[in-house]
């Protein structure tokens, strides 16, 4: 039998310690070896604990989760799921947490805490699991990618179980690309991430100018994260960035990310692409899906597509990027080396639906070239 997975948790909260002990308690894999209150008390817990993995509230007295991160990945990488409450404040500190190396975080309820928080004990469980295959190398070269930032002037719910996996075939059904659409030259970039993509998408779209195609991107992100998301987003690319919108036009210049809780498709309307939001049910357990996002593209963009998967736990998006392939679209994985957890992009390039396996550096520079060709 392995070795089970040693967690030690973190949050000022006693009834939060608690109901985490019993939820990462309930998975046979997983140990939890100890609780700290704050982080002076997690500092000695991890001396004398050695833990596999870190469950670290975002507020917390004496030392906020943030200062406490940022110390430990400068002296001592290990992983760590950040576990924050359901508010832009706790999505923004959030964020700046996985700059840091956080490796995913979990969301907290507001209210009802102690009967509504039990439902995220599956995505917890899985999240942490997740978290224990990060390599320490891995959260070096992230802490070292915060600090080189630092030095870059920036350019500018419901609580449900883990639905039943089922293919994106509920929601949009698989079709060729028609190519009896009013002709158009106009280029749109398809991209998918999933666990440590919010950072991969950041390094992306930092790296790309105000001129670059139109954008469509979905993340696996709770909805009330989605919107802060975008914004700050936004704040660090040269282009513009939405949260997108029913019946937003796709733009050159303009990014479309996907809110939390719906798919995002796109179609054709004449000789322009919109952004379409579908409520169908969950693909791949994902709402949104990068599945259903791909497959749209395949259908209604064609050979005039881009496809990208950066770093993912799953297979989300490796059918739907064959699709695109099939169309005669380029298509881009990132780097198992690059990437934080190599699983979406991995079974991309194992169904060999990849043209061209690239670390996260060399991805922006391959997008640009793609487009002007």
């Amino acid at each position: 039998m392995a070795t089970p997975i040693k967690v030690l948790i973190v949050d000022d909260s006693a009834l939060v310690r608690k109901m985490l002990r019993e939820m990462l308690s309930s998975d046979p894999d997983l140990q939890v070896i100890g609780t700290a209150s704050d982080p002076f008390d997690a500092r000695a817990k991890i001396k004398a604990l050695h833990p596999d993995v870190l469950t670290l509230d975002v507020e917390m007295p004496r030392m906020d989760g943030v200062t406490f991160l940022k110390n430990l990945m400068r002296l001592h990488p290990m992983p760590v799921v950040m576990v924050s409450t359901l508010t832009e404040k706790g999505a923004n500190v959030t964020f700046e947490a996985m700059d840091l190396g956080a490796i995913d975080f979990v969301t907290k309820p507001k209210i009802d805490l102690a009967h509504t928080f039990v439902a995220y004990s599956d995505e917890i469980c899985r999240k942490v699991k997740t978290a224990s295959r990060v390599s320490r190398h891995a959260l070096e070269r992230q802490y070292a990618r915060y600090v080189s930032n630092l030095e870059r002037k920036p350019v500018v719910s419901s609580f449900k179980p883990v639905p039943d996996k089922v293919s994106a075939d509920v929601v949009i059904a698989k079709a060729g690309f028609s190519n009896k659409h009013f002709r158009t030259t106009d280029k749109v970039i398809a991209l998918g991430a999933s666990t440590g993509g919010t950072e991969a998408i950041k390094e992306v779209l930092m790296r790309l100018p105000a001129n670059t195609p139109g954008m469509v991107i979905t993340q696996h992100i709770p909805a009330a994260f989605s919107q802060p998301f975008a914004k700050r987003m936004n704040s660090l690319s040269e282009m513009t960035v939405f949260h997108a919108e029913d019946g937003q036009q796709i733009l050159p210049g303009h990014v479309y990310i996907a809110p939390g809780d719906k798919h995002l498709m796109v179609v054709r309307d004449g000789a322009r692409y919109i952004c379409r939001l579908n409520e169908g049910p969950p693909v791949n357990r994902h709402k949104p899906a990068v599945d259903v996002m791909f497959r749209s593209v395949s259908q209604n963009v064609g050979p005039n597509s881009i496809s990208i998967l950066l770093t993912g736990m799953g297979a989300d998006g490796a059918l739907g990027m064959k699709e695109m392939q099939a169309t005669g679209a380029p298509t881009i994985a990132q780097d198992e080396k690059s990437s934080v957890v190599w699983g979406m992009p991995g079974e991309a390039v194992k169904l060999g639906a990849a043209d061209f396996v690239l670390s996260l550096d060399d991805i922006p520079a391959k997008i640009l070239a793609l487009s002007a060709g």
